[in-house]
């Protein structure tokens, strides 16, 4: 895990300082060495977290043998190993899973992607076709911006804040990303909060050559559901991620587990085990009555780990989010972001890579309003308007159920998913706030609206990449830490995306395939768990006095720079200490810790 940087442009090594700011700006995504490279029209920079092959012959950018590519990469190639030996021509100097991309490349060129799995963002500089070649994992794992200078330099790099630190951008805040933010609480995947820096989006490719730039799609996930009975869903399910867990776990260095007690984190556990019978786990808990310890407990005992507690700190909220938040660059409303910091710091004491149970919700139906979407469906007909026409006439005189409610408000259950579940501010008070501009959501295909299984596609498109994959980033990287998600390797992923539904979830049970099969890995208090968010709600969070005094300072203040963006008078309706308050602290947060480039 590493972060890469790099200006394309004519006599490149007059550009020297503005690279080695670019690297400095993101030293904690790797503090063991940094490294440039220069050919006359292209500069790359480099900063490594050592995992695989942590010799000198590791090291990046790296030169093909050739010298004719060089490459710099954030990320993990999962079963390089495997690919390798289908490229015995290639003389390798070293066992890196970098230099199969090269060796791959010299063989295929652009066509590598479709074969290349893993999370990853990279470049390579071809020499002699003077040509840049950057991709990003399909998943949105690993992050890639870019810009266009002032001298039509291209510059890409990990995080925003390496671009403006080259000091050849100026940015410009996008009010459609800002209305993206205030609607669903991250910024899309398909831009940056800047109109003038972009990100690549995840499952897409990058061509720079002679000042042009050409972005398309290489992979698009599998939209048709298959026909499979349960119990052999069962056993490919298991093979699957057990196969998903060994690729992960390779590393020259130790591979440890976060362990919340759920059944996903104790699911990679139970199969960690397989293989590393000594493994070590990690939980963190707040001090209520809540906290998840204890069931990351009974798995830790169970399978005997190496198992390391942390507990709340006490340092105050205001302190951490001021603290923290300055890693993310763009406004995000997560709450989970500052717990997932803390125990990404506590992990790296004694681990440089860990695995995660992320995703399983959208991958096998787990959150509560995949449920109540699901009853919703089958409750009441969207298509009717007779019925629809009833039931408004029903309701003048009886109270109907929150199902009937929703039916008649909302269209579909995918309107309902996109307008109400991940909706903070809908379009009428983002309007009252001064933002009418509109993004336009983006799919990489047609979600049918009363599909449960398309809108899971949909989380995945955008939810996972968009705010899981940024949380998971930036704060485990804010500590130089590398965290793997098993349940996003592309063979699994697939499988679980296109499993029938009803192996998903019905009216009383959730993530069906899991529990069927994976259940006797757990013990009996696990079993019967379902889902619990991590950390602790809003309403406790606002009971603390320093978090109301920075809320004041920022949100209380016109002068605030926030306040460039968003009406003031308007603002102060929504500050309820509630989920509206928190997502409007977060934006003006963002806009105080970069204050002096807005």
């Amino acid at each position: 895990m590493c972060g890469i940087a790099g200006i394309i442009t004519p006599n490149a090594k007059n550009y020297q300082n503005e690279i080695q700011k670019m690297t400095n700006a993101i030293a904690h995504r790797g503090p063991d060495s940094a490294h440039h490279e220069f050919y006359e029209n292209a500069a790359l920079g480099h900063r490594r977290l050592s995992i695989i092959d942590l010799s000198e012959n590791g090291k990046q950018p790296m030169f093909s043998n050739t010298q004719n590519e060089c490459i710099v990469l954030n990320g993990e190639i999962y079963g390089y190993l495997d690919i390798k030996k289908q490229y015995p021509e290639y003389p390798y100097r070293g066992g890196s899973d970098t230099e199969v991309i090269l060796a791959m490349y010299q063989r295929k060129q652009e066509n590598l992607i479709h074969d290349l799995p893993g999370m990853f963002s990279f470049a390579i500089w071809d020499e002699e076709k003077k040509q840049l070649f950057c991709a990003r994992d399909r998943f949105g794992e690993k992050p890639f911006y870019y810009a266009i200078g002032p001298h039509n330099e291209f510059i890409f790099a990990s995080e925003i804040k390496a671009i403006l630190a080259s000091g050849l951008i100026q940015p410009t805040v996008d009010q459609k990303a800002l209305s993206h933010y205030l609607q669903y609480g991250y910024v899309s995947s398909y831009q940056s909060i800047y109109s003038n820096i972009y990100i690549l989006p995840p499952a897409h490719q990058l061509i720079w050559r002679n000042n042009k730039l050409s972005i398309s799609r290489y992979y698009s996930l599998p939209t048709k559901d298959r026909n499979l009975s349960l119990s052999d869903a069962k056993e490919e399910f298991f093979y699957l991620l057990k196969n998903a867990v060994k690729k992960q776990l390779i590393a020259d260095v130790e591979v440890g587990s976060f362990l919340s007690g759920g059944l996903d984190s104790s699911t990679i556990v139970a199969l960690v085990n397989e293989f590393l019978p000594q493994q070590t786990t990690i939980s963190f808990g707040y001090d209520h009555k809540d906290n998840e310890l204890k069931y990351a407990k009974e798995i830790a005992e169970k399978y005997k780990t190496n198992h390391i507690e942390v507990h709340e700190k006490k340092e105050d909220l205001a302190t951490s989010l001021l603290k923290v938040s300055k890693f993310l660059d763009e406004p995000f409303e997560n709450t989970s972001y500052i717990p997932h910091y803390e125990i990404c710091k506590n992990a790296r004491k004694n681990l440089t890579v860990v695995l995660s149970g992320d995703v399983g919700d959208e991958l096998f139906g787990g959150y509560h309003y995949y449920t109540v979407e699901n009853k919703m469906r089958n409750h009441f007909s969207y298509k009717s308007i007779i019925a629809k026409f009833g039931l408004k006439l029903y309701q003048k005189f009886r109270t109907s159920s929150y199902l009937s409610q929703k039916n008649i408000e909302y269209s579909s259950i995918l309107d309902f998913h996109l307008n109400s579940v991940k909706n903070a501010f809908n379009k009428d008070e983002r309007r009252l706030l001064g933002i009418s501009a509109e993004y336009s959501q983006e799919y990489s295909f047609t979600p049918n609206p009363d599909s449960l299984n398309d809108i899971m596609r949909v989380d995945l498109e955008n939810y996972v990449p968009s705010d899981m994959m940024v949380k998971s980033d930036r704060m485990a990287m804010a500590n130089s830490l590398e965290v793997r998600t098993p349940f996003l390797d592309l063979d699994f992923a697939e499988f679980c995306i296109q499993l029938p539904e009803q192996l998903k979830l019905d009216h009383n049970n959730d993530k069906i395939i899991l529990r069927e099969a994976m259940g006797a890995y757990w013990t009996e208090t696990i079993r019967n768990r379902h889902k619990q968010g991590f950390g602790m709600g809003l309403e406790s969070w606002f009971e603390e006095e320093n978090l109301i005094n920075l809320s004041n300072d920022l949100l209380k203040n016109r002068d605030q720079k926030v306040f460039k963006y968003i009406d003031f008078d308007r603002a102060q309706k929504f500050l309820n200490k509630d989920h509206k308050h928190w997502n409007l602290l977060q934006l003006a947060l963002w806009a105080h810790n970069n204050e002096s480039i807005l």
